[in-house]
């Protein structure tokens, strides 16, 4: 194992500085809302306008429209706030020493609050009478397999994640596609088993528009259950984390 703690630059230490500075807090805050509020407008709208046009979608079209929405996001807000969109990635470099604790629950507040936002935009635009894109086991499917498939989705999910911002690979852009193609293709295979979350704040918002939480705590349990085992790879593949250029890929470097 190698581990990812090297000495940072002056260029970097300035960039942790102005991560600490409150100046930059709200944008970068107000960035993981605006992303979060994007992503949900476009996991769940899917599902809204495809229960309204009479499946002019299609499962495979809502399951590539996040994929590309979260690169897309990486790429022009990632060096604003690293673009976590996600609990359990912000809770995933914290374990990893790559963002501070103290910083997580300011991150998923504004995570949640995007979320909540995005399904009340729907809620208006198109009524009450769909379900808001709210992520349940498929038919056929329980709630113990749909636990079981969020929590290996989640693993990859994080894995990809972490890898693509350590110092080891150091893809820098590239990181946009990685995310947003194994988003896609996790849907591809397992949305109909459990919706593909891999994100309790993708769906929460749905839940609390429509007051559906039956089948919540699988989109809680599942994510977090994957994300301490993609650490626990992380830690195997490359030691502890902490080096800066995760640190620069979870904090943002603007």
């Amino acid at each position: 194992m190698v581990a990812e703690h090297l000495p940072l630059s002056p260029l970097q230490r300035n960039q942790v500085d102005q991560f600490d500075d409150r100046n930059h807090q709200l944008r970068r805050l107000v960035g993981e809302a605006a992303g979060s509020f994007l992503l949900v407008l476009v996991a769940a709208g899917a599902s809204v306008v495809d229960t309204l046009s009479h499946g002019m979608i299609g499962r495979g079209a809502a399951v590539t429209a996040p994929g590309l929405m979260v690169a897309a996001i990486i790429l022009f807000m990632g060096s604003n706030s690293g673009a976590h969109l996600n609990p359990v990635v912000t809770v995933a470099f914290a374990i990893r020493h790559d963002f501070r604790w103290r910083r997580v629950p300011g991150y998923i507040a504004a995570q949640l609050l995007g979320s909540i936002a995005a399904a009340g935009i729907l809620r208006l635009t198109f009524g009450g009478d769909t379900s808001l894109g709210v992520t349940v086991p498929g038919p056929g499917f329980t709630a113990w397999q749909g636990v079981v498939v969020e929590t290996l989705l989640t693993f990859g999910l994080v894995s990809v994640v972490l890898g693509a911002a350590s110092g080891a690979q150091n893809i820098g852009a590239l990181s946009a596609v990685a995310a947003g193609s194994y988003i896609v293709l996790a849907g591809l295979w397992a949305s109909p088993v459990s919706g593909a979350s891999m994100n309790p704040a993708r769906s929460l918002g749905p839940a609390v528009l429509t007051g559906n939480y039956t089948h919540l705590w699988i989109y809680i349990v599942g994510p977090l259950a994957g994300t301490v085992l993609a650490c626990v790879l992380a830690y195997t593949l490359r030691g502890p984390g902490g080096g800066p250029t995760a640190s620069q890929a979870a904090q943002g470097t603007h």
